[in-house]
C-alpha cells in the first residue's frame, strides 16, 4: 500500500484524545446544532437577513449526516464548525452589503470563462495560466474566504485579509503535509467555485472532506439553480470595486450543473477538459483521503474509492447528458485534451481564445509562459497511490465511462 498513515502531530493527537475523553463522558464538544451555528452566525455579523432561507434544509441535511455517519474527530468538528461558520457569516455580511449599495445588483457578469471537467484532468494548470492574462479576473482564495467589504483595485495585493488567509491555508498544509503535491492551496492563488457554491449548503465539497453518503445522496436529487444565483451575486459582490475585462472561473462540480449554469450565465465561455478516468480515480480517491484523514481517524480507502468513483460517474453522465442538449451551441464549448494540455498548455489556450473569439494578447502569452517556467510539473512533490489502494477495479471504470470516453474520443491509457 502507498498511502501515507494520517498525519497526527502531537498537539492533534492530544487534542482529538481530550475529545474522545468528553465524548465518552457524553459530552461532545464543538456543538454543529443547526440552530446554534446560526445563532453564532448572526453574533459575528450583527445581522440576521441571510438573504433567503432555502439554504436551511441543507445545512440540516449536512449536519445530521457528518454527525451520523462522519465519524469526526476533535480536530474534525472544530474544522466542520468553523467552515460552516464562516459560510453563514459571509452570507449575512455580503447580503447586508447589498442592502446598503443596491448598485451592486446591477453589476454585469459578461461572457465569464468556466474550466469544468473531471478533478486532475488539468483544469488547475489552465486555470492559473488563464489567470496571467491581465485582462482576466480570477477570484483569489484571499477574496473568496473574506469578500466583505469587496476588494478595491489599489489594495488587492496587500490588502490585510490576505494574512488571515495565509494563515488558514498554511495550517492547512501543517496538518495535510501530503497536500501540495496533490492540490496547492494558497491566499494569492486562484480559488475554484467549489467554496462560492457551498454558501447555499449545496457542494460536493462536503463529500471530499467528510463521509457523509446521505448528504450526497440528497445533493444528488438537488436543482442546483439557486447555488448558481448565489454565485453570480457573489461575482457581483467582488468586481464591484474591482472589474477587469472578464471572469475566469474553475471548478469540476459545475459538470453535473451545466443546465443551471447556462441559466444564470447563458453567454458562459466553456472549456471542457477530457483524460482517461482510470488514473483520475485513483488520484481522486487520495485526495479524498488526504482531506478525511484529517476530520476523522476512521478512514476507510476502500469506501473512498467506492464513493469517488459512484460521485464522479454520475456527475460525468450528467455532463455527457447536458453537453448533448446543447449541441446547437457550439461556439461556447471548447474541448482540452488532457494530452494537449501536456503538451503545450499555451498553445491549447490560444487556439481556446481563438474558438472564443477573443484576442489572445502578446502580455498573456508572455504571462503564461513565464508562470509554465517557473512552475514545472511535479515541483512540488510526487503524488504516490494506486488504484489497488482504494480497491478501484479497471473494468468497473472502463463501464462506468464507457459512454462519456466514446462521447468525446478520450484516449485510453490502459
Amino acid at each position: 500500500m502507498s498511502l501515507p498513515p494520517p498525519h497526527r502531530p502531537f498537539g492533534i493527537k492530544a487534542l482529538n484524545a481530550l475529545g474522545a475523553g468528553l465524548r465518552g463522558i457524553g459530552w461532545n464538544p464543538p456543538s454543529l446544532e443547526p440552530s446554534k451555528l446560526i445563532d453564532a452566525a448572526v453574533r459575528r455579523a450583527g445581522s440576521n437577513d441571510f438573504g433567503g432561507e432555502e439554504f436551511r434544509e441543507g445545512l440540516e441535511v449536512f449536519v445530521e449526516s457528518v454527525e451520523r455517519e462522519g465519524e469526526l474527530s476533535t480536530l474534525g468538528r472544530i474544522s466542520c464548525r468553523e467552515t460552516l461558520l464562516r459560510y453563514l457569516t459571509n452570507r449575512l455580511r455580503l447580503q447586508e452589503y447589498r442592502a446598503a449599495h443596491p448598485e451592486v445588483s446591477d453589476e454585469v457578469i459578461e461572457r465569464p470563462v468556466f474550466i469544468i471537467g473531471l478533478p486532475r484532468t488539468g483544469t488547475t494548470i489552465l486555470f492559473n495560466l488563464l489567470a496571467q492574462d491581465p485582462g482576466n479576473r480570477a477570484p483569489l482564495s484571499w477574496e473568496v474566504e473574506w469578500p466583505v467589504p469587496p476588494p478595491e483595485a489599489e489594495s488587492y495585493h496587500d490588502d490585510p485579509r490576505i494574512k488571515d488567509a495565509q494563515k488558514l491555508f498554511g495550517n492547512l498544509d501543517r496538518v495535510i503535509p501530503t497536500l501540495p503535491s496533490i492540490h496547492e492551496f494558497g491566499a494569492l492563488l486562484p480559488q475554484e467555485c467549489v467554496p462560492i457554491n457551498a454558501h447555499e449548503l449545496l457542494t460536493v465539497q462536503f463529500n471530499v472532506t467528510f463521509h457523509v453518503p446521505s448528504y450526497q445522496a440528497w445533493l444528488n436529487q438537488q436543482n442546483l439553480l439557486r447555488s448558481y444565483q448565489f454565485h453570480k451575486r457573489f461575482l457581483q459582490h467582488l468586481q464591484s470595486k474591482y472589474a477587469l475585462d472578464r471572469w475566469v472561473l474553475k471548478s469540476p462540480a459545475h459538470l453535473p450543473a451545466i443546465d443551471e449554469l447556462l441559466a444564470v450565465y447563458p453567454d458562459a465561455l466553456i472549456i471542457h477538459t477530457h483524460r482517461d478516468p482510470a488514473p483520475v480515480m485513483a488520484s481522486l480517491s487520495s485526495l479524498h483521503y488526504a482531506f478525511r484523514c484529517m476530520s476523522s481517524d476512521a478512514v476507510d480507502p476502500a469506501r473512498i474509492g467506492r464513493n469517488v468513483l459512484d460521485v464522479w460517474s454520475l456527475y460525468l453522465q450528467r455532463a455527457v447528458d447536458a453537453r448533448r442538449k446543447h449541441s446547437d451551441k457550439p461556439a461556447q464549448f471548447f474541448d482540452a485534451h488532457f494530452e494537449d494540455t501536456l503538451r503545450d498548455p499555451v498553445d491549447l489556450l490560444r487556439r481556446a481564445y481563438g474558438h472564443f473569439g477573443l484576442e489572445f494578447t502578446g502580455a498573456a502569452r508572455e504571462r503564461m509562459a513565464t508562470f509554465l517556467a517557473a512552475h514545472p510539473r511535479g515541483s512540488r512533490g510526487v503524488h504516490r497511490y494506486t488504484p489497488e489502494d482504494f480497491e478501484l477495479d479497471l473494468a468497473e471504470i472502463r463501464e462506468r465511462f464507457a459512454d462519456y470516453c466514446s462521447e468525446f474520443d478520450v484516449s485510453l491509457s490502459a
